[in-house]
Parts: structure tokens; sequence; C-alpha cells
């Protein structure tokens, strides 16, 4: 019986390591992204380059894009520092893009949506590690709803609806809800089948890391379009 405890113990005690170094990498990432923000921010000169540039834009945004797509499809065959350095990389460009939200929105209400996103992110996260129920279904549905909202979003683009930006809004703001909690439920579920190695739980740790980061960032510019106050 003691043996058998111990043996919980550990195993406990290798899941919460694993799952702490996924939420330090994408606190990590959100650091970088925010360091990126705020850098640009204090120079005028190159913020006008990359706002009034959509050739600039553009192309970070498809830079963004190839990278999170080349991280995701060839993790398995890249070092973990390649991929520890494309997630940075990433999140450094990510929050270059992010400072429009700063030109956009005043401080306050970025840093409030901040925190809102904070508490809500912990509270899904908290209840995606700690419930025995099987969220599979709900990160299926969740994910349909995804697909739903980029639909929604890119066709709004042209037909400019109020009416259909609140709906996607509060549509992407459960969908992201449901992620959060699939997702970490999915790194127990990773940890748990196993690693052929050290190296495949590091690398484990960086996709991870990376799927949360998105989840949260997709949420805060979600709650942002409620909660942020716009610049006069």
């Amino acid at each position: 019986m003691n043996q058998d405890m111990m043996t919980g113990s550990r195993a406990q005690a290798a899941e919460s390591s694993f799952i702490s170094r996924v939420f330090l990498w994408m606190s990590l990432g959100l650091g970088v992204s925010a360091l990126a923000s705020f850098g640009l921010m204090s120079q005028p000169e190159l913020l006008k380059l990359v706002f009034t540039n959509s050739l600039v834009l553009i192309a970070l945004v498809i830079a963004e894009i190839g990278l999170v797509i080349w991280l995701s499809a060839a993790i398995g065959s890249m070092s973990v520092s390649t991929a520890s350095t494309i997630f940075l990389v990433y999140s450094f460009l990510n929050g270059v893009t992010l400072t429009s939200v700063f030109l956009v929105y005043t401080g306050v209400s970025v840093l409030t949506t901040f925190a809102i996103t904070a508490g809500t992110f912990f509270f899904f996260s908290v209840y995606g590690v700690t419930t025995k129920k099987d969220l599979t279904s709900m990160g299926g549905l969740a994910t349909m709803g995804l697909i739903g909202v980029i639909v929604a979003s890119v066709v709004n683009i042209f037909l400019k609806s109020t009416m259909l930006y609140w709906i996607s809004t509060f549509v992407g703001i459960a969908v992201f809800m449901g992620l959060i909690a699939w997702d970490t439920q999915k790194l127990k579920n990773i940890h748990a089948s196993g690693f052929a190695g050290e190296e495949m739980e590091k690398k484990a740790v960086v996709i991870g890391a990376l799927t949360l980061y998105l989840d949260f960032v997709n949420l805060f510019i979600m709650l942002l379009r409620i909660f942020g106050k716009r610049r006069d």
C-alpha cells in the first residue's frame, strides 16, 4: 500500500512539474510579447513604419502564421532549442502586432482587460486540471465554434454588421473558455501517455505553451472588445 502511494505521489509530482513548466513557458511568451509592445511604443518612427505600411504589417502576420504552422507541424523533427527559439520569436512578433491595441484602447482598459483575462484563464485552467469529466466533446464543439467565429469575422469585414460583430465576440469568448479547459486537460493526458525520452517531454512543454498562449491572447482580444475603452 505504501509503495503504491509513493508511486502515485511521484507520478502526481511529475505531472505537476510538467504542467508548471508549460505555464512557465506560456508566461515567458506573454512577457516577451509585452516587452515587444512596450518597446515598439517607445519608438515612434518604428511604430509609424509598422502601422502605416500595410506591406510591413502583412509580412509580420504572415511570418507569425508561418512560425505557428512550422512549429506545430515539425516539432517532432526539430531540436528543443530550435522549437524554443521559434516560440519566442513568434511571441515577439505577436507582441509587435498586438501593439495596435494600445493605439486603439486606453492603457488602463488594456491592463484591466488583461487582468480579467488572467483570472478567467486561471479559473478554466484549474477546471481543466481538476475535473474528472472527459472534455473531449467540449473541445470538439469549441473547435467547430472557432471555425464559425473565424468565418463570421472574415465575412463581417465586408458586411460590417454590428450584430454579427457582437455575436462572434460572445461566441468567441465561450469558445476560448472551452479551449482553455480542454487544452489544459490534454496536458494531463499527454503526460500520462508518457514520452520517448526527456527531449520529447521538453518539446511537449513548448508546444503546450504555444497552445495555451494562443488561447490566452485570443481570449484577451475578445474580452477587449467588451471591456476596452477606445481612445478619443
